[in-house]
């Protein structure tokens, strides 16, 4: 029954992974076609604040709906919302009508639906693999995960090029219909009952009182207590979100400026630092799904997380030819997926599966809420102080010019160290923290 269990895992894993390399090509050749008519790295930047924003703000109560309501249902329906936004994007190219403020609806449109998928997905991984192949799984998931990086923008480039975006928008749609007749037909998720939760003590009312007495925002108030008692669950989600600022001010949002400035606007040497950093996830996937699983995932998170940025970021900093900056993306890389698996391991041995949909939604909604700032304040922060506090002539920018080397993008690259410092340090003291109150 088990290996039938999770071989129906990975067909699910498969056909969800060929619809994410879809969706990530799109994005890909939506950033491309932005830049071209805006000639603006802001207006790249609003597109993925505008994905994270209804994300974040609508997984605080996405998780009550997605405990309550069928996990099958729920990824059939937002896929299909996604498609349909993907289809409507087509039609407007088409048509002439598209225009960059429909793209940034849209994306607010697929982040209000991803704040469902996601954690209806997390909950169906859950119910689909037995305990002792949860590690294995989030390798496989780290894997597709690096494996689209790398490969996505190779096609979508070559898609592009081919047929233009109207031919990537195709395929992505494509990739939709192949992962939902999937779903639809071959999978089947167990489902979860929340009345056996009043008899261990975690909810104090039946389920028909809930939904009279405040229905999807009275889960709320479940998933908060639920952390107050728990908290290693608690702590585990608020440095994560700590350390996801540090990782998204330097690497979702200047590492692209900053290795153009840096080699001269060589495209080459950017694509490989790119796709060096998604091997580097790929490997790191492929020794997760092969790992045995640490009686303490706790250390291993936090161990690889300082371990990226003390070798990732700082590398990258102090680098200043191709080389170095792969051999930084690699190191940076490489660990997170032993954070990703050390945080499911974690979250799925802790959290009763009755209420894991509302507790992996507060958990994107907190964990994942310092990206948007984090890269609304990235793009500032180069542009505005880094960068002109290098070209000052000031004796700590001589200083700092020593480490990273002068000219355009050094205020980047000590971005890239003060992220280092910051992110290892935070790492390690949550690290001690946490195994000292466990």
């Amino acid at each position: 029954m088990k290996t039938n269990t999770f071989k129906r895992f990975v067909i699910f894993w498969f056909s969800q992974s060929v619809s994410q390399l879809g969706s990530s090509m799109t994005s890909f050749a939506l950033i491309i076609w932005s830049y071209s008519q805006s000639q603006s790295a802001l207006s790249v930047s609003l597109m993925a604040f505008c994905s994270y924003l209804p994300y974040v703000a609508a997984s605080i109560f996405a998780g009550t709906l997605v405990d309550r309501h069928s996990k099958k249902a729920i990824m059939l329906l937002t896929d299909l919302g996604a498609a349909l936004c993907s289809a409507g994007i087509f039609i407007l190219l088409n048509t002439g009508g598209l225009k960059l403020f429909y793209i940034y609806g849209v994306n607010l449109c697929i982040g209000l639906m991803n704040s469902l998928q996601s954690p209806a997905q997390s909950v169906a991984v859950g119910l689909l693999i037995p305990e002792e192949k949860r590690s294995q799984a989030s390798g496989m998931d780290s894997f597709a995960g690096s494996l689209i990086t790398v490969v996505s923008p190779v096609l979508g480039s070559a898609l592009l090029a081919a047929g233009g975006l109207g031919l990537v928008l195709i395929t992505d749609l494509l990739s939709f219909l192949f992962a939902f007749v999937v779903l639809f037909f071959f999978i089947t998720i167990p489902e979860t009952h929340t009345d056996n939760m009043k008899q261990t003590g975690i909810f104090k009312d039946s389920p028909q009182e809930r939904k009279k007495s405040g229905g999807v925002f009275s889960g709320f108030k479940e998933e908060i207590v639920f952390l107050k008692e728990h908290r290693s669950i608690r702590s585990l989600i608020l440095s994560m979100a700590a350390i996801n600022f540090f990782s998204s001010l330097t690497y979702e949002n200047i590492l692209g400026p900053m290795i153009l400035a840096r080699s001269g606007y060589n495209s080459h040497v950017l694509a490989a630092v790119n796709a060096v950093l998604g091997i580097g996830g790929i490997v790191g996937g492929l020794i997760v799904s092969f790992w045995r699983a640490p009686k303490n995932p706790l250390r291993m998170i936090y161990f690889s997380s300082a371990i990226s940025f003390l070798l990732g970021d700082m590398l990258m900093g102090f680098g200043q030819n191709c080389f170095l900056w792969c051999a930084a993306g690699a190191a940076a890389s490489l660990p997170i997926p032993f954070v990703m698996a050390g945080q499911h391991m974690l979250l799925y041995k802790e959290v009763p599966v009755e209420i894991q949909g509302r507790i992996f939604a507060v958990r994107s909604a907190l964990q994942f809420g310092t990206i948007p700032a984090a890269i609304l304040s990235g793009g500032f922060l180069a542009d505005y102080v880094f960068e002109p506090f290098m070209h000052s002539g000031s004796a700590p920018a001589m200083l700092l010019e020593q480490f990273v080397g002068p000219g355009p993008g050094s205020g980047m690259a000590v971005m890239f160290l003060c992220t280092g410092i910051c992110g290892s340090a935070i790492s390690v003291l949550a690290c001690h923290c946490s195994c000292k109150f466990r």
